[in-house]
């Protein structure tokens, strides 16, 4: 059969009919998109296209396939549904990988990575696997037509034929939009399971639900800062409910500027399917999953424009989803989220739970009914359960501001150069030292030399600090020259441990990660709320000239002296309520004597 897709979006009457031929391209930039009001394009996104940002992956071939729309046609819901068939039949299915085994996945990537500061979550998959009785498409078409009656909540419910191969499913997630010049992404995470097993309010007050949806929200708002002019509002949170499982959700927004496929380019690919900081995350994925994930985790996008030639995008992540080749191979692969509060045994039940989403409509699992009747809790209930999960966080990202709102006098003219450590949090920060009134420049740490500003900040990245690898001794050297020179230095995460063992001040591995927790600190007499993502700490020390703000034990959350300032936390994370009072407090006096030419003419 010729190339076709099917398109349902949650709420809509019809579903979208396209017909047209399919071409393969190598790279983002080659999507077809033409001028005007042509034609629309849907791609077929694989995850190795992650190598486009320089990412590790372990590259399966799966070509990025595009359906250039020659015909689209819409097709009232009731009719489409009656139209399709009903028999499905499948057999002989199973995990690739046994739950014993993937328990043991789950806890190396505990100990060893995100123990060793690695990352603050990772998501790593298997494939439940099986073989389709009949023709593969008739059986995509019946899949549909049961998702379509039995699931609620997708973003996107679909199927796409390009003629080698069928995908089915129904993605709750968006990923990434762009319409009207306005750029929005959708991070969901926190799963909740419709099988008695807790109350959807026990699920709203976990606390490794809380912080899973706190850190994804922190990293598509890095994502963000990089597509949008003025980096991301927060909106929510949400309740995603669909038939098996409920999730919840926030709305990031944005006003952008950017040709769609830079967009798609610079978001590849989203947090909650493949981890923080994404860079390493790719790293570790690779190295524990140990091959290709095909179209998981990648996205179906379709590009176009509008009536006023205006770019559009709607590009939903490719979770929930069935893979049907034509000799009758079904792969349905899912990913749980691995967080420093994570068991084996939960994530091997997540799995289990996200593929029965899918097998259901394949007439393999049957939806799972509820084993208690405990009330669910009233709408205002919820209300003030999702409104509590914003206290604490900063209303910098949720609040909109008057430009210049937050400008400092003694700020405002002055430079600084970020050097990114592999951590894309820079970005955010760039938004709020930009917002204070400093022109920023970043450049990663493998810049062969950093352009001069008033003020060098060493940027926060995964990793040992204490480790002598080409990043730490780069990071160490440029710490020195600073301090050698009398030149203004900040130190944020990564880089306040660099410059606290370039002090001279020990380092120490964490017994229990400081992976996503905000808390309250003493920072140099003040109270602030802070987010931390980190696994190491530097020790308080004599050292002249040198303050710390630290806690008791002597683990080390700031310190200052002359010229110099380092924090362990990151200030322009969501969870840091006061990161900005802090830069604010830091940042004058490091520049207090520094004569800039931009400012002084």
């Amino acid at each position: 059969m010729k190339p076709f897709a099917l398109l349902h979006r949650d709420g809509a009457d019809h579903v979208d009919v396209l017909h047209g031929d399919v071409v393969t391209v190598e790279a983002l930039a080659d999507i077809p998109l033409p001028a005007g009001n042509g034609p629309q394009t849907l791609a077929l996104i694989p995850y190795r296209q992650i190598r486009e940002r320089g990412f590790a992956c372990v590259d399966d071939g799966t070509p990025l396939e595009c359906l250039r729309v020659e015909r689209h046609e819409t097709v009232p819901l009731d009719d489409l549904i009656a139209s399709l068939p009903r028999t499905v039949a499948i057999r002989d299915g199973a995990f690739d990988i046994a739950d014993e085994d993937y328990e043991q996945i789950v806890r190396t990537v505990l100990d060893e990575e995100i123990g060793h500061g690695e990352g603050a979550n990772f998501v790593i998959h298997r494939v439940y696997q099986a073989t389709v009785d009949g023709d593969p498409l008739e059986t995509a078409r019946a899949a549909f037509r049961n998702l379509l009656t039995g699931e609620r909540g997708a973003y996107w419910t679909f199927l796409v034929h390009t003629g080698t191969r069928t995908l089915v499913g129904a993605t709750p997630e968006r990923h990434v939009s762009v319409t009207d010049g306005l750029t929005m992404m959708n991070p969901i995470s926190g799963t909740h399971r419709h099988d008695g097993a807790r109350s959807l309010a026990d699920f709203l007050a976990d606390r490794k639900e809380i912080e899973e949806l706190h850190m994804v929200l922190d990293e598509e708002l890095k994502m963000m800062a990089t597509v949008a002019e003025h980096g991301g509002q927060v909106i929510g949170p949400y309740l995603k409910r669909m038939a098996h499982l409920t999730h919840t959700e926030y709305l990031l927004a944005g006003k952008g500027s950017l040709d769609v496929r830079d967009v798609l380019r610079e978001t590849m690919f989203a947090p909650t399917v493949t981890g923080s900081p994404v860079e390493n995350a790719c790293r570790v994925i690779a190295r524990h999953e140990g091959r290709g994930r095909g179209y998981y985790a990648g996205v179906l996008a379709l590009l176009g424009h509008d009536s006023d030639g205006r770019q559009t995008l709607d590009a939903p992540i490719l979770i929930r989803t069935a893979e049907i080749s034509d000799d009758g191979a079904l792969r349905v692969p899912v990913g749980a989220t691995l967080v420093r509060h994570s068991t084996p045994q939960g994530e091997v039940a997540e799995t289990h739970a996200k593929a029965a989403g899918v097998l259901s409509a394949f007439s393999l699992r049957s939806q799972p009914q509820p084993l208690s009747v405990r009330p669910e809790p009233t709408d205002l209930e919820l209300d003030l359960a999702l409104a509590a999960r914003n206290d604490g966080l900063a209303r910098f990202w949720l609040d909109q501001r008057v430009p210049g709102a937050l400008t400092m006098p003694a700020l405002a003219g002055r430079s600084a150069v970020i050097v990114d450590g592999e951590d894309t949090f820079t970005a955010m920060l760039t938004h709020q030292l930009r917002a204070l009134g400093l022109t920023v420049t970043v450049v990663p740490w493998t810049a062969p030399i950093i352009p001069a500003a008033d003020l060098l900040i060493l940027g926060p990245g995964p990793g040992d600090p204490g480790a002598s690898t080409p990043k730490m001794d780069r990071l160490r050297a440029l710490a020195q020259e600073a301090l050698t020179a009398g030149r203004p230095l900040l130190g944020i995460c990564l880089g306040h441990q660099i410059l606290a063992t370039t002090l001279g001040l020990p380092l120490l591995r964490r017994d229990s990660t400081y992976q996503g927790i905000a808390r309250d600190i003493h920072f140099f007499g003040t109270t602030r709320r802070v987010g931390f993502y980190s696994s190491f700490t530097a020790l308080a020390a004599t050292v002249p000239g040198v303050s710390f703000a630290a806690d008791p034990d002597g683990k080390i959350h700031a310190l200052r002296g002359e010229g110099f300032a380092g924090v362990q936390f990151h200030p322009e994370s969501v969870l840091s309520a006061d990161g900005v009072a802090v830069l604010q407090e830091l940042l004058p006096p490091l520049l207090d004597r520094v004569i800039s030419p931009s400012v002084s003419g």
